[in-house]
């Protein structure tokens, strides 16, 4: 994750990372897909991302959270949906297709995980990744 957050800033984004876990056995193409898809929303719509990564006993807890507006609380669960979009516009500048949190979810869920969306009391959305340890 860190090293995934430097690359970002050598882009030019604004990636902020703390804590961590530690190794899990996972298919890596996948988490990376998913998490790449999650920060790519949260730059996108949120001009930001605060990543904090923790760790139970049983999962690791990742949480991305953007400056953006925030998602109205009855579509929290509907932009899961694929090719599901909350503005009408089609222009690839202003939002892709609508498969990003789709895949993402598709892709934490084989990995016996899921991703959950609250908008923050203070602003922003955050996005939280959660994998459980497989030994």
């Amino acid at each position: 994750m860190h090293s995934f957050a430097e690359d970002a800033k050598e882009c030019g984004d604004v990636i902020k990372v703390s804590g961590n876990a530690h190794p899990m056995r996972l298919q890596p193409l996948a988490i990376r897909r998913c998490l790449n898809n999650l920060i790519e929303n949260a730059l996108r719509y949120g001009e930001k991302a605060d990543i904090v990564i923790g760790e139970t006993d049983d999962e690791v807890v990742i949480s991305i959270r953007d400056a953006g507006p925030g998602i109205p609380e009855d579509k929290l669960e509907a932009v899961f949906t694929p090719f599901y979009r909350l503005e009408a516009s089609r222009s690839r500048h202003t939002g892709g297709i609508g498969l990003g949190l789709s895949i993402a979810r598709d892709m934490a869920r084989k990995q016996g995980g899921d991703i959950t969306l609250k908008n923050a009391p203070e602003g922003g959305l955050v996005a939280t990744l959660v994998l459980p340890k497989q030994y």
